[in-house]
């Protein structure tokens, strides 16, 4: 399977547009070579540098997607509610994308997308509820990786 990104190259930028320096919406994502056997896709986006590149403590969790159809191919920018699939908690406890603000330094977001044996029908569930349930059911998975650094300072 293969993730990609209309928007930013693997390796490369989030464009500002994505980020909360910006408008802050979702970028558009698309995908290949899903398995047969798919029953749903998930995916998770998160950043394993926060705070600081330099001495991460914690995981943040940006986005959080289970139960997209196995024929759907792409997600649109700026996605909200979804007429199929749904949006589970970030670390904001929104059930939304919530793009990139570093505090400190270049950091990495991991867009990671798995094809899984089964429908998951969970309520709004967290990255770590999410795992759990598809412990099991993995057929694939692909990752597409973004970093960003602020260009302006941070608002106090």
């Amino acid at each position: 399977m293969r993730l990609t990104s209309p928007a930013f190259r693997d390796g490369g930028e989030i464009p500002t547009k994505y980020t909360s320096d910006g408008i802050d919406v979702s970028p558009p994502l698309a995908w290949t070579d899903v398995p047969r056997g798919t029953k749903s896709l998930a995916l998770i986006v998160d950043d394993p540098d926060a705070p600081n590149p330099e001495e991460p403590t914690t995981t943040w969790v940006h986005w959080v997607v289970f139960d997209l159809p196995p024929d759907r191919d792409h997600l649109h920018e700026s996605v909200g509610k979804l007429a199929h699939g749904h949006v589970g908690l970030n670390d904001w406890n929104r059930a939304a994308w919530g793009g990139p603000s570093p505090p400190i330094g270049r950091h990495r977001y991991f867009f990671k997308l798995y094809a899984l044996d089964r429908v998951l029908e969970l309520p709004r569930a967290t990255k770590v509820e999410l795992e759990r349930a598809m412990l099991g059911h993995v057929l694939a998975e692909a990752t597409l990786i973004g970093t960003y650094k602020r260009h302006k300072a941070a608002s106090s």
